[in-house]
């Protein structure tokens, strides 16, 4: 049997695609996405958190929204814990994604389709809808890895009101009711 052909082959070079949370620079925006345009950005703020923590807590949060030219953004998101004083604590939760909308006869309708994974072992797959700076959607499926936490359901708001992201997370766990997880007003810092 050969040998693959990659095995030596030489070095490759950086990887050769931008993808940014700006629209002034990078690729263009794919047409696909005019929808989800006032999303786009980088966004930085604070917020509340709560179930299935003991008690509520106070976090800030970074969510950069971006798009490489192609039918999609993607949603990165890290937030960490603050004390009275809003001073850092602790790292809180991290999630990574991507939100496309759904094309109907090769143009986006209104309808959302996402993924969003976490490092605690939960992957969720939304489906919603956008309209022009409002987007809301629930969970189609969750899955968990058996030390995960048991999510079985939840539901996002996000809107830019006055130049804000605004966002409610609720959740269920096991056999609960949905839940209000986390909420936050972010002000965008770049894009």
């Amino acid at each position: 049997m050969d040998p693959p052909p990659w095995l030596n082959a030489p070095p490759v070079d950086a990887y050769p695609y931008e993808d940014t949370h700006d629209l002034r620079s990078g690729p263009d925006l794919n047409p696909a996405l005019l929808g989800l345009l006032p999303f786009i950005g980088l966004w930085r703020g604070r917020g509340q958190g709560g179930f299935p923590a003991a008690e509520d807590y106070n976090f800030a949060q970074e969510i950069r929204i971006s798009h490489d030219g192609r039918d999609f953004l993607r949603f990165e998101s890290r937030s960490w814990l603050l004390d009275e004083e809003s001073a850092p604590i602790g790292q809180a939760l991290t999630e990574s994604g991507f939100w496309r909308p759904v094309l109907v006869d090769g143009r986006p309708g209104d309808e959302m389709e996402a993924t969003m994974i976490r490092p605690d072992g939960v992957a969720e797959l939304y489906l919603g809808k956008a309209a022009t700076t409002r987007l809301e959607m629930g969970t189609d499926a969750v899955a968990y890895t058996p030390s995960g936490l048991h999510v079985t359901g939840g539901h996002r708001l996000f809107g830019v009101v006055e130049g804000a992201l605004l966002y409610a997370h609720e959740i269920s766990i096991d056999n609960s009711d949905l839940t209000p997880h986390m909420s936050a007003r972010l002000l965008r810092i770049g894009g």
